[in-house]
């Protein structure tokens, strides 16, 4: 399994650079936005520059509205500002045909200025909450539309987490139909390092984390500490002792 981990700005970013051994992508995030809230196009230069070359960056476009053109653009700016692994959250697409329509201009707009960018689908374990599209759907959304991988989190950020919301098996199925459609499978949601032997288990490729690697696993009032990165590394590596998947865009 391959970690991610979500820093909300700067400072956030050069503690993970202090970290950069124990993790494989710094994803860029504001988590006062929502679940894969957008951060500004500086931030994500500024958050470049201060972590490793060799390390991925990834960012969020947002909690997307059902608008294909902005979303497009959205994705076209976090690509310009360096990041090159573009994760969109597909909140406002209440179907399959609507999520694939947003992802294919999504897909466009990012490999058009660079081809070895990595795509990701986003979805929601908690999608009943919200009234999108079912999480079971996103793989086939991610492989229609030509994205590279397939994720889930959650949308409300109540303290119920990944597992509350879809059980293992479900969570299990979703990996297998994302790896059916030759895509990676990435999960997040509040999980934390007692949910690593499950994720190891049905196969997920990359866990997202924020809130376990935080002062006091709070996400929004918490700041990440490398300790806490280094802890959790060591965990996760204990279930999966080598990573078995990769993602392209190094830097």
């Amino acid at each position: 399994m391959l970690l991610l981990i979500s820093p909300d700005g700067v400072e956030e970013a050069l503690d993970c650079a202090k970290a950069a051994q124990h993790l494989d992508i710094v994803d860029v995030k504001k988590p006062d936005e929502g679940s894969l809230g957008a951060n500004f196009p500086w931030v994500i230069r500024e958050i470049r520059a201060a972590v490793p070359a060799d390390k991925p960056l990834s960012a969020t476009v947002g909690d997307v509205p059902y608008k294909p053109g902005t979303v497009a653009q959205a994705a076209l700016g976090a690509v310009v500002s360096g990041a090159t692994y573009i994760k969109v959250g597909l909140y406002g697409c209440t179907t399959p045909e609507q999520a694939v329509e947003v992802m294919q201009g999504v897909v466009r707009a990012v490999k058009d200025h660079r081809p070895d960018a990595f795509v990701v689908a986003s979805g929601y374990a908690d999608a009943h909450r919200i009234g999108c599209v079912n999480p079971l759907a996103l793989p086939d959304i991610a492989r229609r539309s030509g994205s590279d991988a397939a994720m889930l989190d959650t949308a409300i950020k109540d303290g119920t987490r990944l597992f509350d919301h879809l059980p293992h098996d479900v969570c299990g199925q979703f990996v297998r139909l994302a790896h059916d459609a030759g895509l990676l499978a990435a999960l997040a949601g509040s999980v934390g390092a007692g949910d690593l032997s499950d994720l190891a288990r049905i196969g997920t490729d990359i866990v997202g984390v924020r809130g376990a690697v935080c002062e006091g696993g709070d996400r929004t009032a918490g700041r990440i500490r490398p300790h806490l990165v280094a802890a959790f590394r060591e965990e996760m590596d204990r279930h999966t002792p080598e990573h078995t998947a990769t993602v392209g865009a190094a830097s």
